[in-house]
């Protein structure tokens, strides 16, 4: 799973296409420390679904990329080099002159960082060793800052994350490490087929954990560019991590943001979750499987795992339900949102009627619809997005021998291009519906103006932006 920064981008009509896909999928971690770039993929994938965009790196969470990010195509050459070019962010340290300047002035910045590390009880021995012949990796900035044209429907990033082949090794892995996961289930009451599915989706298995050098990427961003503040800490905490001994340097590579392992653990989140599950004196996240469950369940488990819970359930909406009950914010009982007139899809009971959950609809009124429990909160710590938590939850369900959902997905929508999305806000704006500053990034304002617009001509008011309301917003 990354911890968590390149991951998925585009699926699927060929190997290269697939490899774009995943690698999208772990940036999405990366970016949701600092807004923009790639992150974009998981803010569209629900067409307004709250945007991690513009929110400040959670304390403590990962900007990775997942393992399935680092799959770029293996053409047998050496990864492109900067563009040169401004940032799409338009960040005043995201310019080509900044990242120039910056970048002339990497070996004194990494230099000033001797303090910090002194005063993490970082040897002056142990920082030259691993700060020595450090140079920039400026690609990252492009990496960063990006902004893909299109993206994924939540229906096909499923189709690329939840597949036979990667449950066929979810089930493989599940069986030969069964001491491992029977013990880190019984010290930290976290579902194992959620620790395993974390493991497939962030890295296929330790298949695709990325190859950057993580003290190169997060001495890069800590100097360079429009997050040093954040990655500051993360090069700092990377340094004590190889101090202490846990890791060798050679097992920290990962993703341009600095996630690493099987399951993407940024550096800090290394210091506030890894555990020595086997004794050795070593926190091994990368090669030692007991350290690797038992921390991974560890960070679940503090984030607010709930023993014996779900995740959430896919659920069938009634006939003219009123679309502004799907709200992250506005959670009730399932016993509520029964007499509300949902049920479960596939007619089976809710085991526990006055668990609290919020209702959440990633393809609108066309799309099945899901009750969310805390655990699916706590999977979107892990990740903040919905289309990952959602992919997370399903693929342990399958795993655990769950069906596939129950509901079909409006196969026949596309996804809108940025520059529709970009004229749908400017629409939108021009009606009176929304307030902020078009940019093609879609997040909580632009669905609530949808809402808006969608409940003035009678229509559902779903937030979802499908190309029929795009087409009407031009008033066609």
């Amino acid at each position: 799973m990354t911890r968590r920064t390149e991951r998925l981008a585009n699926k699927r009509t060929s190997a290269v296409i697939i490899a774009a896909a995943l690698l999208l999928c772990g940036e999405a971690r990366a970016q949701s420390s600092g807004g923009g770039g790639l992150q974009n993929f998981f803010d569209n994938i629900f067409t307004g679904s709250i945007s991690k965009g513009n929110q400040t790196a959670p304390s403590g969470q990962r900007p990775g990329a997942s393992a399935q990010a680092q799959a770029t195509p293996d053409t047998g050459s050496a990864p492109p080099p900067w563009s040169g070019e401004d940032g799409a962010s338009g960040h005043p340290l995201m310019t080509a002159s900044a990242i120039r300047e910056a970048a002339a002035n990497f070996d004194q910045c990494v230099a000033s960082m001797w303090p910090d590390a002194a005063r993490r009880n970082i040897s002056q021995q142990s920082f030259q060793r691993f700060t020595a012949g450090l140079e920039p990796d400026l690609r990252i900035m492009d990496l960063m800052d990006s902004q893909p044209e299109f993206t994924k429907a939540i229906w096909d990033y499923l189709d690329i994350l939840v597949n036979d082949n990667r449950l066929a090794k979810g089930r493989e892995i599940l069986a030969k490490y069964k001491p491992q996961f029977d013990a880190a289930e019984k010290t930290y009451g976290v579902d194992r087929y959620a620790i395993a599915s974390i493991w497939g989706i962030e890295s296929n298995y330790s298949t695709m954990m990325g190859d950057r050098n993580v003290l190169q990427s997060t001495a890069t961003l800590a100097c360079i560019g429009r997050r040093q503040k954040y990655f500051k800490d993360e090069f700092l905490s990377a340094l004590e991590i190889l101090h202490h001994g846990d890791l060798r340097p050679e097992q920290m590579r990962g993703s341009w943001a600095g996630a690493f392992g099987p399951t993407q653990f940024m550096p800090t989140a290394f210091k506030r979750y890894a555990v020595d599950a086997d004794g050795d004196g070593r926190r091994d996240v990368v090669d030692n499987p007991a350290d690797l469950i038992a921390s991974t369940a560890n960070n679940l488990k503090k984030d607010g795992w709930q023993t014996g819970q779900s995740w959430g359930f896919e659920v069938v909406l009634p006939q003219g339900f009123n679309y502004m009950l799907a709200d992250r914010a506005k959670a009730m009982t399932i016993g509520q949102w029964q007499q509300l007139g949902l049920r479960r899809a596939g007619g089976e009971p809710f085991p526990q009627p006055a668990d609290k959950a919020y209702l959440l609809a990633p393809a609108g009124a066309e799309g099945p619809g899901f009750l969310m429990l805390q655990n699916f909160r706590v999977i979107m710590k892990y990740n903040p997005a919905e289309a990952y938590a959602l992919a997370i939850g399903h693929f342990a369900d399958r795993l655990r021998g769950g069906a596939p959902f129950v509901q079909p997905w409006p196969r026949q929508e596309r996804v809108l291009s940025r520059a529709e999305r970009l004229e749908l806000q400017q629409l939108l704006a021009q009606r009176g519906f929304y307030r902020g500053t078009p940019d093609g990034q879609f997040g909580g304002e632009t669905r609530e103006a949808l809402r808006g617009f969608q409940a003035s001509i009678g229509a559902p008011a779903d937030g979802f932006a499908s190309s029929d309301v795009l087409e009407r917003l031009r008033g066609r």
